[in-house]
C-alpha cells in the first residue's frame, strides 16, 4: 500500500510539473535576490526541574539557562521555485551543564542519573531547514528538510516548545484544487529530533514513513479531516512500538461564535512481524468562549491493547498534552485517560492560562495522578515575555511516576 501511495504521487506531480506554463519574466538572480527575506529570532529561556526520587529521600534536580539564535532566509520565486533555509544554535549561558538532555545513556550525566534530572535542550548547531519548493496556485511541493504541522501536531509535530526543534527530510505535496478541500501527503525519510545530532541514539529516526492528511471545510457546522499516518521506522533500536499504522477522523464543530467543540477517534495497528498490537485513541473537548475567557472541557484516552501497549505518538508536539510536567511522554502500556479543565483569561494584553488534568489508565484501575499548569505571557514590542508552572502530584506508589515541579521564565524576541 505505501509503494503504491508514492508511485501515485510521482505521477501526479509529475503531470503537475510538465502542465505548467513557462513563465520567464525575471532572470533566476533577479527572482531570488527580490522578495527575499531573511529573520532573526532568539529565545532565551531558564528551566528549572525537581523530581522527587522513589524510595528515596533525596530529590533529582537540574536547572539550564540557554538561548537559542536562529536566522531564516526565504528567497524570492523564479518559475515557481524558491529555497529556504534555517539554521539554530543553543548555547548554556553559564557554561554550567549540570543536566541530562536525554534518557540516553550516552548522555555524559548518565552517571548521576539518581540525582540529575532531563531538560531536553542540547547545545550544539544545526541545519533547522533547507528546502526547494515549487509553487502554482493550487499545490506546494516541498523537497528537503522542513517543519510538519498537522492539525492540532497530536500525531505529526514540530516539538516547538524546545530549544531544538524537530524538522523532517523527505518531501511534502499540499494540494488545494478542489473547492474547500485541503490534501497533504508527506515521504519522511528522517526526523531531526530535539535531542541533537550529537546523540547517536535518540538524535535521529530513521524511517519510510508516508502521511496523508485531507480536510474539508465545506460545511456551514465544521470542519472534517481524515488521515492515515503511515510510520516505519528502520532503526532496530527505536523500532519497537513505533512502527505502526494510524487511521483517523476528527472533526472541529462550532455552534454560533462562541462555542467550539472536537471530536476525534483513531485507530492503530502494527505494521511489522516483531510484534502485534492494536489500540485506539479518542477525544472529546468543549471550548467556550466568553468576552476575554475561555472555558475547555476534555476528555482524551490513548488506548491499551489488554495492558500490553499503549497508543503512540512519536511524532507529536507532545509538550501540549496531557500536562507541561512531561510526564507521559511514552503512553503507558496499561493506556492513558486525560480529564482536563482549561481556564484562560486575558488582562491589560496579557495571556493567563490555569490547567488541571487528572490521569487514570484505560487498562485495570491504576491511579496516574495529577497535574496543575499555569502560564502568562504578554507582548512588549518585539518581544514575548512568558512564565509557566507545572505541578504534577503522583497517584499510585506501583505506577512508578514521582512528583514533580518544573518552572520556565523565557523572552522570545524577533527581529
Amino acid at each position: 500500500m505505501k509503494k503504491n501511495t508514492l508511485h501515485l504521487l510521482v505521477a501526479a506531480v509529475s503531470s503537475l510539473v510538465c502542465s505548467v506554463p513557462n513563465v520567464s519574466a525575471k532572470t533566476f538572480t533577479e527572482s531570488m535576490q527580490q522578495g527575499s527575506v531573511v529573520k532573526i529570532n532568539f529565545r532565551t529561556r531558564f528551566e528549572d526541574v525537581t523530581e522527587d526520587v522513589l524510595g528515596s529521600d533525596s530529590d533529582r534536580e537540574a536547572n539550564a539557562w540557554t538561548t537559542r539564535s536562529r536566522i531564516s532566509y526565504q528567497s524570492g520565486v523564479w518559475n515557481g521555485f524558491g529555497f529556504s533555509a534555517e539554521m539554530d544554535n543553543v548555547s548554556e549561558m553559564t557554561n554550567d551543564h549540570d543536566y541530562r538532555t536525554s534518557a540516553a545513556n550516552v548522555d555524559p550525566l548518565w552517571a548521576d542519573r539518581n540525582t540529575v534530572a532531563v531538560i531536553a535542550d542540547p547545545t550544539g548547531t544545526e541545519v533547522n531547514q533547507a528546502f526547494v519548493s515549487y509553487t502554482t496556485f493550487n499545490n506546494q511541493v516541498k523537497y528537503g528538510r522542513q517543519r510538519l504541522l498537522l492539525d492540532n501536531s497530536r500525531f505529526i509535530g514540530n516539538v516547538g516548545w524546545r530549544q531544538n526543534e524537530q524538522t523532517y527530510d523527505g518531501i511534502s505535496w499540499t494540494n488545494k484544487s478542489i473547492r474547500y478541500t485541503n490534501f497533504t501527503y508527506a515521504y519522511i525519510k528522517n526526523v531531526n529530533r530535539v535531542f541533537g545530532e550529537d546523540n547517536p541514539v535518540l538524535g535521529d529516526l530513521h524511517m519510510d514513513s508516508h502521511v496523508l492528511n485531507a480536510s474539508y471545510t465545506g460545511f456551514d457546522a465544521g470542519k472534517l479531516i481524515g488521515y492515515a499516518y503511515l510510520l516505519d521506522v528502520n532503526d532496530p533500536v527505536s523500532q519497537l512500538g513505533l512502527t505502526g499504522d494510524t487511521f483517523g477522523v476528527r472533526w472541529q464543530g462550532t455552534v454560533g461564535e462562541s462555542f467550539l467543540y472536537n471530536l476525534e477517534y483513531a485507530k492503530q495497528q502494527d505494521a511489522g512481524a516483531a510484534q502485534q498490537y492494536d489500540a485506539d485513541y479518542g477525544l472529546a473537548e468543549v471550548v467556550y468562549n466568553i468576552n476575554r475567557y475561555s472555558f475547555t472541557l476534555g476528555y482524551e484516552e490513548l488506548g491499551s491493547d489488554d495492558g500490553a501497549y499503549g497508543f503512540a505518538t512519536p511524532l507529536a508536539t507532545l509538550h501540549a498534552f496531557q500536562g507541561w510536567a512531561d510526564k507521559f511522554l511514552a503512553t503507558p502500556a496499561a493506556g492513558l485517560q486525560d480529564i482536563y479543565f482549561n481556564l484562560g483569561v486575558t488582562i491589560g494584553g496579557a495571556q493567563a492560562l490555569l490547567s488541571y488534568h487528572k490521569f487514570d489508565s484505560s487498562e485495570g484501575s491504576i491511579d496516574f495522578g495529577d497535574e496543575i499548569d499555569f502560564s502568562l505571557s504578554k507582548k512588549i514590542g518585539a518581544v514575548v515575555l512568558t512564565g509557566k508552572l507545572a505541578q504534577y502530584s503522583m497517584g499510585d506508589s506501583n505506577a512508578n511516576y514521582s512528583d514533580t515541579t518544573k518552572y520556565w521564565l523565557m523572552a522570545d524576541w524577533n527581529f
